[in-house]
């Protein structure tokens, strides 16, 4: 080892990575100094959540070596990269809900039989407030709030002395004070010695926290640099290899009739809960109306509700005056709405092909004395891939479509049909820099036609950034509407908790 790999917590050196015939890491190196915080930037598919997983663990590298603390070492498992004092913290949180946050972080590490939990608290408590980590130790976790989950993955990384956290788009589904404590954290942790990566689609928050970036591009590093150094349109061109045009919202002219609208709607969870709580809405033509709120405050079963997925058990719905309540996910399509569901994966069949996804909705309009007819379904596909510049081929599955593309697919097959009314939900969910620029200028294009637009999406600047209006959502209820031009993400974030 050199004195300058030496003077690095962690080091890895030309790691490669293939799964089939797809490489995801082609030759990367990538330092991470002592407290210090790294951005992890690149598209979907650039490697870096691989490159991650090969240093927790998760992954073996097929070549390449990883240095900790100057020494070269061996990383088969998770376990291995914790003894090292490498953590990290995914979207999807590995807590138990009905266990304590106590029990929760020292689950898996108390060695034989006896648990002293009254000494886990005490000392669970007293890292709380060693690295500034707001949290009661005996608070059950199915009580938490998202960000308070957060803190308790963070505080059991840290609970294991680690060096190293990693976390993978830590923001995602924060309300901004939540962002903001996490910020504090992570500035707290850093004068403690510990080093972080920070992988994120966020560019500004980037530019806020970071003292170093790697960009990835294709399985490779395309450049490490000084994060002062960079503007946030300088790390998008690295990103993609271009420049990346951003999409603006053109002034509205006038109000608009009513298109959609929502009059006390009810609806119960899958244990026959209230989950929907006398929601009212109108959305206009030539309008988004953006849906803000956390997770697991409703959204999906609003968009299920509107889409003909789920039952209302009371309240009215209408599409240009007409009555769509309860009706069937194909009378709302037929009523003239789009709908662009949550989850991607579910609005197409993974086995069909591209062309058959894309008409699958309006099959009878492609057969003829019930034949199919292959080759107006082959023309009709070959148009759609190509107004909507989708990287894939007619006959290709659509499992093998990357995230964005799946989902300009989906948008082909609902916009293609100029919908008076389109409910999309989580639209960039996944989706990298210039994937979600399309997505967003395809909305705004739907708004200038004239199409109402109900927006739900749990990412706050995509909100801001597209909105005319904005409803925030709450355990179930709409508390408050305004004009997107009286919306910013302090007001946003503390209604989004419940603060009126």
């Amino acid at each position: 080892m050199t004195d300058a790999n030496e003077a690095m917590l962690v080091c890895m050196r030309g790691i490669w990575k293939q799964f089939g015939p797809v490489i995801a890491n082609q030759g990367v190196d990538f330092d991470l100094k002592p407290g210090e915080i790294h951005a992890l930037l690149g598209e979907n598919g650039a490697g870096k959540s691989t490159l991650m997983r090969i240093l927790y663990g998760l992954y073996r590298a097929d070549a390449g070596s990883i240095a900790v603390g100057g020494a070269e070492v061996a990383i088969h498992s998770p376990r291995d990269a914790i003894a090292l004092g490498i953590g990290m913290v995914t979207q999807h949180f590995a807590l138990v809900p009905p266990l304590s946050v106590a029990e929760n972080i020292i689950l898996g590490q108390e060695r034989g039989l006896r648990l002293d939990l009254r000494t886990a608290e005490g000392k669970v408590a007293s890292a709380a407030k060693r690295f500034g980590l707001s949290v009661d130790p005996r608070a059950r976790v199915r009580d938490l709030s998202v960000g308070q989950r957060q803190r308790v993955e963070i505080l059991k990384v840290l609970h294991r002395n680690a060096r190293v956290l990693i976390l993978d788009e830590p923001t995602a589904v924060l309300t901004p004070q939540e962002i903001e404590q996490l910020f504090e954290t992570l500035l707290r942790l850093k004068t403690e010695g510990v080093s972080v990566v920070f992988i994120s689609h966020k560019l500004h928050e980037v530019m806020r926290i970071t003292d170093r970036v790697t960009v990835m591009r294709a399985g490779k590093v395309v450049g490490t640099t000084a994060t002062h150094q960079m503007s946030p349109s300088e790390l998008a061109r690295m990103m993609v290899g271009q420049t990346i045009v951003g999409v603006s919202k053109p002034p509205r002219t006038g109000q608009g009739s009513v298109v959609l609208k929502l009059e006390d709607v009810w609806a119960n969870d899958d244990k026959g809960v209230p989950i929907l709580k006398g929601v009212s809405l109108e959305v206009n033509t030539g309008e988004i109306l953006g849906i803000a709120g956390v997770a697991g405050n409703g959204q999906t079963a609003l968009s299920e509700v509107l889409e003909g997925t789920r039952p209302s058990t009371r309240g009215r719905m209408w599409v240009c005056g007409k009555d769509i309540t309860n009706a069937s996910p194909d009378q709302v399509m037929q009523a003239g709405v789009g709908r662009v569901p949550e989850d991607r994966h579910e609005s197409v069949i993974d086995e069909m092909t591209v062309a058959e996804n894309m008409a699958i909705e309006h099959i009878d309009e492609f057969s003829r004395f019930g034949l199919l007819r292959h080759a107006q379904i082959r023309q009709h596909a070959e148009r759609l891939i190509a107004e909507y510049q989708i990287k894939a081929r007619p006959n290709d599955r659509v499992r093998t479509l990357s995230g964005g593309n799946m989902q300009k697919v989906i948008l082909a097959r609902v916009l293609e049909r100029n919908p008076r009314a389109i409910v999309v939900s989580q639209p960039t969910r996944g989706l990298d820099i210039s994937a979600t620029e399309y997505v967003h200028g395809k909305l705004l294009e739907q708004r200038q036609k004239g199409a109402a637009v109900l927006l739900i999406s749990e990412d706050l600047d995509e909100i801001l950034k597209l909105a005319d209006r904005v409803a925030v959502i709450y355990n179930g209820k709409i508390i408050s509407v305004m004009p997107a031009e009286e919306a910013n993400p302090e007001r946003l974030g503390l209604l989004m908790a419940g603060v009126h």
